[in-house]
Parts: structure tokens; sequence; C-alpha cells
């Protein structure tokens, strides 16, 4: 949830120069092919929501101006693999801005978050495209040539950090012998994390949903490995792979999609990351941000009814 002292292009602005530092990090250890993916999925959501706002009959330059539609398409980009086909980007963004934010009405409008829509609608549909991500760092002609002509580089793409260690741990493998190298994850994280400090600073956004989403995670991380601490994830692995950091700073905290009360935030992010954990541990996918996010979406008038804060002077 964002403050209220900016306007709409300041706060989308702020966010995306706080995401510059995991993006960077996400450039260190993999190379071109985030910032293709970053360029072509801009470029898209720009044409398409200035398509669909000249369809509707409303003002283009207004829409495109306000940064919505950038912002979506980073948060897309950076989610997806960076060696996906350069179509997944395209149908990626098309459909999280014309289902996930057009057709409810547009900006503020829409009851769940466009990007993640986009991304759960792109990982049901192209479930191999969405799975396979980059191992190594990839030239700028190497990313090019694996985008747009579809190659395969075997020795450049595998499974996510976080998938390795959940299907170690599955297979009976001690976790402190795998060799699983989630450093390159763990710096990503980290870079997320300060770029969400910085817009706690700003105040830009509220501190209750980050703080509810991670306090979550730990809880319910905790929790399932007193049943079982063999074979599921340690709390460090959910706080460090995946999107958790993304998630929790720049995901959930959604200005339209998420809870607006004050103790509505705190359940709103509670409940996804008790939820994130749940789906990584028993679910069919790797990480669950993007789930947990659409689920809890559904919740949000419920909650909100329910932590509305009493008028002065009525019962």
């Amino acid at each position: 949830m964002y403050s209220t002292g900016f306007n709409t292009n300041q706060i989308m602005r702020q966010v995306i120069y706080a995401l510059a530092l995991g993006i960077s990090a996400s450039y260190i250890f993999f190379g071109w092919g985030i910032v293709i993916q970053i360029l072509l999925g801009v470029v898209s959501s720009l044409v398409i929501e200035a398509a669909f706002m000249a369809i509707r009959g409303r003002p283009v330059l207004e829409s495109i101006s306000d940064g919505s539609a950038v912002l979506t398409a980073v948060l897309l980009a950076i989610s997806i693999p960076s060696i996906a086909p350069w179509w997944i980007i395209v149908v990626g963004v098309a459909f999280a801005i014309i289902f996930g934010k057009q057709l409810y009405g547009g900006l503020g409008s829409n009851p769940f978050n466009p990007a993640m829509l986009g991304y759960a609608f792109l990982l049901i549909s192209y479930p191999l495209q969405m799975t396979t991500w980059p191992v190594d760092f990839s030239a700028f002609s190497q990313a090019i040539n694996i985008i747009f002509n579809a190659l395969s580089f075997d020795g450049l793409s595998g499974a996510t950090r976080l998938d390795e260690v959940k299907t170690g741990l599955s297979l009976g493998n001690n976790l402190a012998t795998m060799q699983v190298h989630s450093t390159s994850q763990a710096w990503i994280n980290a870079g997320f994390l300060v770029g969400g400090i910085y817009l706690l600073v700003r105040k830009v956004i509220f501190w209750h949903i980050p703080v509810a989403f991670l306090s979550g995670i730990i809880v319910m991380a905790l929790l399932v490995l007193i049943f079982d601490s063999q074979t599921h994830l340690p709390v460090q692995n959910h706080l460090m792979l995946g999107g958790t950091m993304l998630g929790a700073f720049f995901i959930a905290t959604d200005p339209v999609s998420a809870s607006t009360t004050p103790k509505g935030r705190l359940i709103y992010g509670f409940l996804i990351g008790v939820l994130i954990v749940v789906i990584r541990n028993y679910g069919g996918y790797p990480d669950g941000v993007a789930f947990a996010v659409l689920l809890i979406n559904m919740t949000v008038p419920l909650i909100d009814h329910f932590t509305q804060p009493k008028v002065f002077g009525r019962a």
C-alpha cells in the first residue's frame, strides 16, 4: 500500500528506482537477458495500453504517462526467466494490462495485481518456457539468440535455485551437503530488500504489509519444520530464495489490490506469507508468491470490511 504524499507518476517512478539494485544484481549474475526482457515488456506495455485506451475512447497520453503500465511490465519482466522467448513477455504483458487492469475499468479498479495475474497466466499456459531459468551469465549475442531465435543452450539453462533445494530435500538429500549454489538469488533478494527499505524510508509504502508478509513466512516455516525438518525448506531459504523480497516490498504492496486499513494490511500480508510457505512445501510449483498474492487479493474486501476503524463519535 502506497503512501498518499505522492501522485501516481511519482509513486511509479520511485518504485522503479527502488527496483534498480535487484535488477542490477540479476544482470551481474545472469547477463543481458533481463535487460532485453524489460525493454520488450516496457515497449509492449506502452503499445498495448495506448491501443486499448484508444479503443475505449479515453485519453491515451494521460494513461501511458502515469507509469502504471511500465511498472507492470518491469515487475513481470523480472519475474519470468530472463531467457524466455520474446513472445512470452509480450503475451504476459498483454494479458496483465487487458485482463488485469483495463477490463475492470483501468487503474484503480482492478481487484488483482496485474503483473502477478499475467505471471500466473504464463506459468499455467507455458510451463516449459516459464520454468527454464539461466544458470550462468549470458553475453548480449547469446541472449539475443536464445530470446529471439529460440535456441537452446543446455549449459545456460536449468531449474531455479529454490526448485533445486526443494527437489533435493524431497529426494532425501541433506541440505548441508547439497551442492546448491544459491548465492545469486540471495544477492538478488538482498538488492530488492535494500530497495524496499528505500521505499519505506521515502514513505512510499507503509511498513505493515512487508513486515507482516515476512513474519508470516517465518512463522509458518518454523511451524512446518517442527513436524519435519528433513524434507522441508529452512527459514533462510524461504527468505533469500525465490521472489520473497520482491513480493514483500513490490508485489504485495500494490496500492489497488492490497488491503487499505491498518489492521487489514497486517492480516493481508501475514496470510500471503503463510500461503507462500504452504505452496512451496506442498504445492506443485517451486515458488508461490504470485498465487499467494492473487488468492489473498480475493479476500481483501472481506478483510477491509471487518477491520474498518470506528468512526469517531459512533459505537
